[in-house]
């Protein structure tokens, strides 16, 4: 098995941890009262961010854990992406 298919895989994990992180953001929005279309998430996805941001920021005084998983996975999908990519090394 390569390294490269390693680090997609786990590329692929972080991804759908990210979605999941999403569809849960979108479900806190909904208890807050805000609208969201989950047909339209992809469309939205920064709006349904940056409204949860905001909405905890005002609750607690800092932005939400799932705000920060969010960032957390969507950095490390593509990270382990780049790094399947390298270390291919037929770039």
């Amino acid at each position: 098995m390569e390294i490269s298919n390693i680090f997609f895989g786990l590329a692929a994990a972080a991804v759908v941890a990210n979605v999941v992180i999403l569809i849960l953001i979108m479900a806190a929005l909904d208890r807050r009262g805000h609208e969201t279309n989950i047909l339209l998430a992809r469309l939205y996805i920064f709006k349904y961010i940056s409204a949860y941001k905001e909405a905890t920021r005002k609750e607690t005084g800092k932005p939400g854990r799932l705000y920060g998983l969010w960032i957390l996975t969507i950095n490390l999908a593509l990270v382990l992406a780049l790094a399947g990519f390298l270390s291919r090394g037929n770039i």
